[in-house]
């Protein structure tokens, strides 16, 4: 495990989250409102969520935190960032919808879980999430851990596949990385001003110009065959494995085409491409 990297990603992920933040308006009023940051295909991984215990790890900023306490979960979320955390208790507050938000690596949370004997109905990961973890059997086990028995983890990622290419259309990310770090020196960008009303649907504002992050950022690679594998060998039960040729809210190509729900597909004239892939895996009763 990477701690020592994890923690430069902390640092990096502080910076970024404060300009994705200031492109937000009022999120708060979004949600009281009764509006939601969720896809269906979210919802479909998770199934039935009233009354029962969510921990959404890596959970960002705290949007679809809220979304799912806001349909009658029971909701912790968990994120390294201290940025996104302070923002998702006054998203929190503000948009008057129940939510614990804890700040820490995933990996000292799993711990401290587990020793307090903390269990969950729902384990829910998505966008984005997997890259950042320096060990997927050991964050699979902690899932294991922290879940209750017939509980299960519901998780809606970017695809391997899509992650080789670049903005550009570029092919510039190997598929396998044997759990080595992979860095272009550059720290986290401004996903959520590349994304505008993809990621902001209730009003972009325009915020932060020309971010530039100053701390570069490691990622991990983890083909699906790894993430599968490593749940199935902490004991849990692949229930669910599908495969999307689009992208939910952000484009992952400056030419991509929008579509209905705010799915983005490859340019026009180009091959289709897995963008995302989801999964539910169960852990026996």
């Amino acid at each position: 495990m990477r701690k020592d990297i994890h923690e430069t990603n902390r640092l990096s992920w502080n910076l970024a989250t404060a300009a994705h933040n200031s492109h937000k308006g009022d999120q708060a009023k979004f949600l009281r409102g009764g509006g939601s940051t969720l896809f269906p295909e979210d919802l479909e991984m998770l199934g039935d969520i009233v009354g029962k215990r969510v921990v959404h790890l890596q959970c960002n900023a705290g949007p679809d935190s809220l979304s799912l306490a806001a349909l009658g979960a029971i909701v912790t979320g968990v994120d390294i960032s201290d940025e996104a955390i302070d923002y998702a208790r006054r998203l929190s507050a503000d948009s008057r919808i129940p939510a614990e938000f804890v700040r820490s690596d995933v990996y000292d949370w799993f711990d401290e879980a587990i020793a307090r004997g903390d269990q969950f109905d729902r384990v829910f990961v998505s966008y984005g999430a997997l890259i950042w973890l320096s060990d997927i059997r050991g964050w699979a086990e902690g899932v294991a851990g922290v879940l209750a028995p017939g509980g299960a983890i519901g998780l809606v990622e970017f695809h391997p596949v899509g992650l080789m290419y670049n903005e550009k259309g570029e092919r510039d990310w190997p598929y396998f990385s044997h759990g080595e770090p992979q860095s272009d020196g550059e720290g986290i960008g401004d996903y959520v001003a590349f994304s505008g009303d993809g990621l902001v649907p209730w009003g972009y504002e325009e915020g932060v110009t020309d971010f530039v992050n100053p701390i570069p950022s490691s990622e991990f690679l983890w083909g699906i065959g790894d993430v599968v594998t490593a749940l199935i060998d902490a004991g849990l039960v692949l229930e669910t494995l599908r495969e999307y040729p689009y992208s939910n809210g952000t484009p992952r190509m400056v030419d991509s085409v929008e579509g209905p729900g705010r799915r983005f597909y490859v340019p026009e004239g180009q091959p289709n491409l897995p963008q995302l892939y989801a999964l539910r895996a169960r852990k026996p009763a």
